[in-house]
């Protein structure tokens, strides 16, 4: 990769899995030259390929080859990695050695409980970290917190904000010339994601269970519906002149119908709106309410909403190798990363090494 807005900066993975990589996968779509670091004889479907686009992957022993590892730990801007605590320091590739060696590495650190407290040294996943956060208990039916794919705490709260810590530590690294730890937590950033939920409680504004308030399913207006086919439908028609707009385009208006933030009324609204939306399939109410404010819109599988217009429009999904994959995020007006590759180059690692001493 020789574009894009991170152009020049020079990332080394030690290989992991989850958000770790994905935190990589970024920085490489922006521009950043990422080279990963793998065990020997590592499975190549640890990970897909396009979750590894934008890399160039090395096999290492630590054992072995710590110190030309360390050697490349010297020569780049960023080092990233997913161990659990302790494990970095034990393999001879912890901070206190990467930063002796090289004082401008932003050493980001990416795990579920960070790097201290009572469960820092315990397993755990997503669902875990979003779990004793709370954020898991407001998510789901009235009967049961639903998982949220692994989206809030792997990714949400774990690789955009290891993502942004780093960028955050090469700012200021200009100023200072020096490098620093990132420690990113998805306890942390889940909790961080949480704040306008937390907010709308401070203010009384979300009532205690799930789907009984604004943003949860509880809302008439702010939830899906299923149609005549048993595909769905998202309204998310929040405020008045767009909630206008909604009974509008189901006939609805005039109806005796409770207003939109009587609570009280939410059970008839919503009964109102369900059988509406039964009489016709998932299209005919996408093709009815397209082009208008009313906030409808059909639910759609990753492989129909790779051909959306929008969605294809943006390239914010596409298709490669005959699979769906994202595209890049955010977009620059001067200078963009694009999507450089599917997947990776495989070098050896005195290759590697060479070419960054030599310079981006």
């Amino acid at each position: 990769m020789t574009n894009g807005a991170l152009a020049g900066l020079r990332v080394l993975e030690l290989a992991g899995i989850g958000p770790a990589p994905h935190a990589a996968m970024l920085l490489g779509d922006m521009g950043a030259a990422v080279l990963r670091v793998e065990r020997p004889g590592a499975p190549a479907e640890q990970l897909p390929s396009h979750v590894l686009r934008n890399r160039t992957i090395v096999e290492a022993d630590l054992k072995r080859d710590l110190d030309r590892v360390l050697d490349l730990a010297a020569c780049a801007d960023v080092l990233i990695e997913g161990f659990r605590p302790g494990v970095a320091e034990r393999l001879g590739i912890g901070p206190e050695e990467c930063l002796r060696r090289n004082a401008r590495l932003v050493y980001g650190r990416m795990t579920g409980w960070g790097q201290e407290g009572p469960r820092a040294g315990t397993a755990g996943h997503d669902l875990n970290y979003i779990s004793v956060t709370g954020v898991l208990d407001a998510i789901g039916r009235p009967d049961a917190p639903v998982p949220p794919l692994n989206l809030v705490g792997d990714f949400g709260g774990g690789s955009l904000f290891l993502v942004a810590g780093i960028l955050v530590a090469l700012v200021e690294r200009g100023r200072s010339g020096l490098g620093q730890v990132v420690d990113a937590a998805m306890v942390d950033g889940a909790s961080v994601l949480a704040q306008h939920i937390l907010e709308m409680r401070a203010q009384g504004a979300w009532l205690p269970g799930r789907a009984a308030n604004l943003l949860d399913g509880g809302a008439p207006f702010y939830r899906t519906y299923a149609c005549a086919d048993g595909r769905f439908v998202a309204v998310g028609a929040l405020e008045p002149k767009f909630y206008a707009l909604l009974l509008h385009g189901l006939g609805l208006v005039g109806s005796a119908l409770p207003e939109q933030y009587d609570r009280a009324g939410w059970p008839v609204l919503a009964e109102r709106f369900a059988s509406v939306f039964r009489r016709r399939t998932r299209d005919e109410w996408a093709e009815s309410f397209a082009g208008t404010d009313a906030c409808v819109t059909p639910v759609l599988t990753f492989d129909e909403a790779v051909h959306e217009p929008h969605v294809a429009a943006r390239g914010a999904l596409r298709l490669a190798q005959g699979h769906v994959v994202a595209g890049h995020a955010p977009r620059f007006g001067r200078s963009d990363a694009g999507v450089a590759s599917a997947g990776a180059v495989h070098t050896d690692l005195d290759t590697a090494l060479a070419a960054w001493r030599a310079g981006p």
